[in-house]
Formats: C-alpha cells, structure tokens, sequence
C-alpha cells in the first residue's frame, strides 16, 4: 500500500462518515488505484449492502484522491474538486458491509480544471461498476 488511511484522509475534502477512500495502492500521472473497506457506519448502507450512490461516490473520491496526492507532491494545496457529469456507469454488483472493493482511474483528458477519466471498479478482482466521469476543479 502507498498510501494508508491516515494519509488519505489528509488528501481528499471529505471528512468521516462520508469517506469513501482509505488506501491509495498505486498512482501514477495518469492512473491511481484506490481501495475502499466498506465500513458499517458508512453512509450508503442499507441492508448490509453499500448502494449506488456509495460506489459512484467512491469512484468520484478516487479521483479526487488522484487530484489531492498530484498537488501534494507539489507541496501545493488542492483545490477543492465536484463531479460535472457521470457518464455511462454501469454497476453490475453492490458490495456489502465489511467487502474492500477497489477502483482504478485512468485520466482520458485533463485541460483546464477539467479532468476526464474512465473508471473500474473491482470486488475480489471482479468488475463490479465502471464507467466515466468527468470532475472540475473550483476557481480560487
């Protein structure tokens, strides 16, 4: 692991219970890896299973960590990040409480504040959901 939970917390904008990140496994300029153990106070549980809104969540943090590590190495703050679209997810499986589920990005495009990424995300190497989403970082 590169990056423990402590660390990644200091990454991301989200604070506890909206965490959806708590590993950072790989990163490179244009990929990271992220795992994510669904933890029973998470919000998006129901039923001992973590819903949609969770795993595109977790998908939207994974780039956002990407983002938060990227300026960090800049010795630079990061700015604050939001979701401008989300394109063609496809979720065939919902995780459930206590499962580690992890998600790779792949930057596609990134101009201006605007970055475009694909997204996988596995359960126990399974795809369970993939698909696009496109971020935009706040003026300062």
């Amino acid at each position: 692991m590169v990056l423990d939970k402590d660390k990644v917390a200091q990454l991301i904008p989200q604070k506890f219970p909206f965490v959806m990140v708590d590993s950072m496994l790989t990163f490179s300029e244009t990929e990271l890896v992220a795992g994510f153990t669904i933890n029973p106070e998470a919000v998006f549980i129901q039923n001992d299973t973590f819903l949609e809104a969770g795993l595109i969540e977790h998908m939207a943090q994974t780039v956002a960590l990407h983002t938060g590590y990227h300026f960090f190495l800049k010795n630079e703050k990061a700015p604050t990040g939001y979701i401008g679209s989300i394109k063609q997810i496809d979720i065939q499986k919902l995780p459930k409480v206590h499962d580690s589920i992890q998600s790779k990005i792949t930057i596609l495009q990134e101009f201006a504040g605007v970055t475009l990424v694909d997204i996988v995300t596995t359960l126990n190497n399974e795809e369970i959901a993939k698909g696009q989403m496109k971020t935009v970082l706040a003026k300062s």
